[in-house]
């Protein structure tokens, strides 16, 4: 299908979403203070540091019930891991309830999503709507983790960002990890071209080509619904590289609390710790940081023994008060912080991460 047709049946389709998008929700009761960046500072609504730490919480991104662990996984991520920031993996379409298995417009998906956030808030933790799949700009279709956002992404953050628009608790995570693209597309848009992962179909994946509006186009878009709330951000690389960053590509925010920019860390990128943290400490005087992915973990004979890539990285982060986000309490989604659903934290990684959670005030 041509670029031109997917634009016509994406705008007819969205047009319909728009519709049946809900309304804002009632605030949750909530003592959590509005955050808001400055320089390369997190700050309360009365200027004190903040400094947040805690996990990812899959499924909502490939499962429109979360598997129906997800309450339970946000519990125990606040009360046993001593989280006060959880980060919710989000796909558009389910969202919008396009997806095969959802009869009935997104409606429970979206209230179970509203059940986190307002877990959440009660129990003084925040939490990071993050947009981790995507479509290619056809509804429906394409549902996974792609190189950029669409033009449909815009779409689900207007109606995201009118849902939690200024809630104290929530922050918006424009998009999961931009990669194999340039900077000036990242910020500005452009056509994006998939040669593979654009979605299995008859046991292939197909080539696609589709728009991305680029980043600030991401944060205008919920800007534009008047919501203020701290947005994150990633860069390129699977969000590993904050390079951009200094040279130009910041988001501009004139109308909100401002941004966060994403670094995703895992030890597969082929540098060495201290070469990562040369790229970190350039960064972390300029502007905020929040390492929303990171991990690794033993397989085989050391399994049991503490990895020794995690148990650094920890302490680097540890020493920086760096923000983060580990991923992930799932018993599947490696590397893994937990080895089953009674929450038992990996040896080698799991309780590496609680331990130091377990130390934050």
């Amino acid at each position: 299908m041509s670029l031109k047709n997917l634009s016509l049946s994406t705008v007819l389709l969205s047009a319909a979403i728009v519709i049946a998008t809900p309304t804002q929700s009632e605030k949750p009761t909530t003592q959590l203070p509005q955050l808001h960046t400055k320089g390369n500072l997190i700050l309360d609504s009365s200027g004190n540091k903040v400094r947040l730490c805690g996990v990812n919480c899959a499924a909502l991104e490939w499962s429109s019930d979360g598997e129906g662990h997800i309450l339970d996984t946000v519990r125990v991520a606040i009360h046993d891991w001593n989280s006060n920031i959880v980060r919710i993996p989000l796909a558009q379409d389910r969202w919008f309830g396009v997806t095969p298995e959802q009869k009935d417009k997104g409606i429970a998906y979206r209230a179970l999503v509203k059940q986190v956030v307002d877990y959440c808030a009660t129990n003084r933790c925040y939490v990071m709507l993050d947009l981790h799949w995507n479509n290619c700009n056809v509804w429906g279709a394409n549902i996974g983790q792609h190189v950029m956002p669409d033009m449909n992404s815009i779409t689900f953050w207007r109606s995201c960002a009118r849902e939690y628009r200024n809630n104290p608790a929530v922050l918006f995570d424009l998009y999961n990890e931009p990669h194999n693209t340039t900077w000036d597309i990242w910020l500005k848009g452009g056509v994006i071209s998939e040669n593979n992962g654009a979605g299995a179909r008859q046991g292939r994946f197909v080539p696609v080509k589709y728009q991305t509006p680029g980043m600030q186009a991401m944060l205008d878009a919920v800007r534009s619904t008047g919501a203020e709330n701290v947005i994150i951000c990633g860069g390129l690389d699977w969000a590993y590289d904050l390079s951009g960053f200094l040279k130009g590509y910041q988001l501009k925010d004139p109308l909100g609390n401002g941004v966060i920019y994403a670094c995703h860390a895992y030890n597969n990128k082929g540098e060495t710790i201290d070469k990562w943290l040369s790229h970190l400490d350039a960064a972390l005087p300029h502007i905020p940081v929040i390492m929303s992915e990171f991990g690794g973990q033993n397989r085989g004979t050391t399994v049991n023994q503490p990895n020794a890539w995690v148990d650094r990285v920890i302490k680097e982060m540890d020493k920086r008060n760096c923000n983060y986000t580990a991923w992930d309490l799932h018993p599947a989604a490696g590397p893994t912080l937990i080895s089953d659903w009674t929450y038992k934290p990996t040896p080698s990684f799991g309780a590496l991460v609680k331990a130091s959670l377990a130390k934050r005030k």
